[in-house]
Parts: structure tokens; C-alpha cells; sequence
């Protein structure tokens, strides 16, 4: 018998619910982006250098995405201490979310088996995920290339708004 696939949100349907704390120490929930597009994305590790060009992208973007009325999230296995350090390194314009325990990574699968240097390995597979305003996933982007991704993001989002 195959092994079990695991399900994933499927696009159009609600997102997984979380309950994560923040480089600022609070906690936040999908109920505190009602209302709004969210722009979550998942990335490896702080200081390193493909997560440090993704959080430089999205930071360069923050103003477009926030006329388009989207905020980015963020997360990553680090603590919200290694957040902080790594927001005010290289000025990172939004917040990250601390998931020690790779729940939500599990729960949008944002972690498993993937390919690195010729190996099959377990780690974090770079996602982003656009949030509609009633917390629908309405696209989803897995084992993302940093290199224009932030734009791939907002074509899709001002495409999902027209």
C-alpha cells in the first residue's frame, strides 16, 4: 500500500488555524487578519542568505501590497528572539511568527521531505500562501524560488482583487 498523502488546505478552502506568537510577543490568530488579505509565507531560517533576499523583497514591496490592502506574515521555526534580531539586521518591514514546534508548517505543508544538494532531506518547504479577506486560501505558492517570487505574489493579488 502507498503511503498516506498527507491533505494540505486546498485552494478555496478555509486555512488551518494557528495560534502563534510574534517578534513583537504577541500572539496572533487568522481572526486578527479578518477583513484583509494576508500574504503568509513560510521560510527556512533567519540570516541566512535566500531568507534574507525573501524578507528584503516583501519589505521593498510592503507599500504596493498595502495599497493593495495585504499584509505579509512571516514564519519560521526560529525563536521571536532570533526574529527580532534578524528584523533589525537588515530591516524587515513586517511581522514574524515563531513555530517552534512546526505545527502550523505541518497543518499548510510548509514541512516534509524535499531534495537538497542531491539528498532527500526533512525540512521547511518555502510557501507562501494568499489569504482572502474571509480567510479563504485563495492561492498558494509551494517550494518557492526566492528570484521573483514577491512579484509573482502581487500579480496575483491584483489579479484575485480586480
Amino acid at each position: 500500500m502507498p503511503p498516506k498523502k498527507e491533505a494540505f488546505p486546498a485552494e478555496g478552502s478555509a486555512i488551518p488555524d494557528f495560534d502563534l506568537e510574534s517578534d513583537s510577543g504577541e500572539r496572533l490568530t487568522p481572526a486578527d487578519f479578518a477583513g484583509r488579505w494576508l500574504v503568509l509565507y513560510f521560510y527556512p531560517k533567519d540570516n541566512t542568505p535566500g531568507c534574507t533576499r525573501e524578507a528584503q523583497d516583501f519589505t521593498k514591496a510592503a507599500a504596493r501590497l498595502k495599497k493593495l490592502g495585504a499584509e505579509v506574515v512571516g514564519v519560521s521555526r526560529d525563536s521571536t528572539k532570533s526574529h527580532c534580531g534578524f528584523k533589525e539586521k537588515i530591516g524587515i518591514g513586517f511581522r514574524l511568527l515563531s513555530d517552534p514546534d512546526l505545527k502550523v508548517h505541518r497543518a499548510f505543508g510548509a514541512w516534509g521531505k524535499k531534495v537538497m544538494y542531491g539528498k532527500e532531506v526533512e525540512g521547511v518547504i518555502r510557501s507562501t500562501f494568499l489569504v482572502g479577506p474571509e480567510g479563504k486560501l485563495l492561492k498558494a505558492w509551494r517550494s518557492v524560488k526566492v528570484d521573483g517570487h514577491v512579484e509573482k505574489v502581487l500579480a496575483a493579488l491584483q489579479e484575485l482583487r480586480a
